[in-house]
């Protein structure tokens, strides 16, 4: 494997992905905000960078993780930024999740200094990037996706890797996946409340529910949360928070009506309002149970 990988952004989901690059056998170079992260992965194998610039100078494929659209507009089109020293032929693999229009408008900055980027957001949280089986979402060029495969295979689960479409699409395709979870979740909450007001064990309820039409990751996964109020961060509310902004954002952009999307909105800021951010979005089930009068 001839490629160096840059990594930029070894945060929760960024340091298991980058270690399982490292796994994978590729050279990685890497680069973050807080250097903890940074000395894990460089004692695993990797190559510290002092920048995303240099980053950009060691590597032609540079992957980047970190929380929002402004922090990926900093950090490759910012002072000492990846763009500032680009290679030509190079690929950006934004894995974040941003604004639609973001991704677009850097992918063009990207083939504008002779380079290609693609927008790849993933699902499947902490536990996914931990076993290298995200579900992985792209937008961009088809050419650049086949370079980039044995990359995306390190870290997701091959059937799992989808090129949705041009830039940008990745993104809305997350959006759109951060829409279903966030019903799927808040109805997950309420369905929990009526049998706990009905006397009936929510337990049993869950594991009836499994095996039919009603099963969903959410309901095993997130359902087992709400059961046992474990609530410690596998993804943080305040960061479905800012993905609600961008849906929000999105479907304004596009004309798209989303009532029961603006609903559960509203209960997840509430979350971030009463400084319940920091834990785990599965925490929007517990919401449903104090509107409900239960503990």
């Amino acid at each position: 494997m001839s490629d160096t990988i840059g990594f930029i952004g070894l945060g929760l989901m960024g340091r298991p992905m980058a270690k399982n690059l490292l796994k994978a056998g590729f050279p990685l170079v890497v680069h973050s905000r807080s250097q903890g992260p940074v000395d894990d992965l460089v004692a695993a194998g990797a190559t510290r960078a002092g920048s995303p610039a240099d980053v950009a100078r060691r590597a032609t494929r540079i992957i980047t993780m970190v929380p929002d659209s402004p922090d990926v507009e900093r950090v490759l089109d910012g002072p000492d930024g990846v763009f500032s020293a680009l290679q030509r032929g190079a690929i950006v693999i934004d894995m974040s999740s941003i604004q639609p229009a973001t991704a677009v408008r850097l992918a063009e900055r990207a083939a504008s200094l002779g380079g290609a980027m693609l927008d790849a957001p993933v699902s499947g949280g902490e536990i996914g990037a931990i076993d290298g089986t995200l579900s992985i979402m792209i937008g961009g060029d088809a050419t650049s996706v086949a370079a980039c495969r044995p990359i995306f295979e390190a870290m997701g689960k091959a059937e799992r890797i989808i090129h949705i479409g041009e830039a940008g699409a990745g993104q809305v395709c997350k959006l759109c996946n951060q829409m279903v979870l966030a019903g799927t979740i808040a109805v997950v909450g309420e369905a929990f409340s009526l049998a706990r007001k009905a006397k009936v064990d929510p337990a049993k309820v869950r594991e009836a529910l499994l095996g039919g039409f009603a099963a969903s990751r959410v309901l095993e996964v997130h359902g087992e949360r709400m059961l046992k109020a474990n609530y410690k961060p596998g993804f943080r509310t305040e960061l479905f928070a800012k993905d609600l902004r961008n849906v929000a954002s999105a479907l304004s952009a596009n004309g798209a009506p989303a009532p029961v999307n603006a609903v559960v909105q509203q209960l997840v800021n509430s979350l971030v309002a009463q400084g319940r951010g920091a834990n785990d979005y599965s925490e929007l089930g517990k919401v449903l149970f104090e509107l409900a009068g239960l503990e």
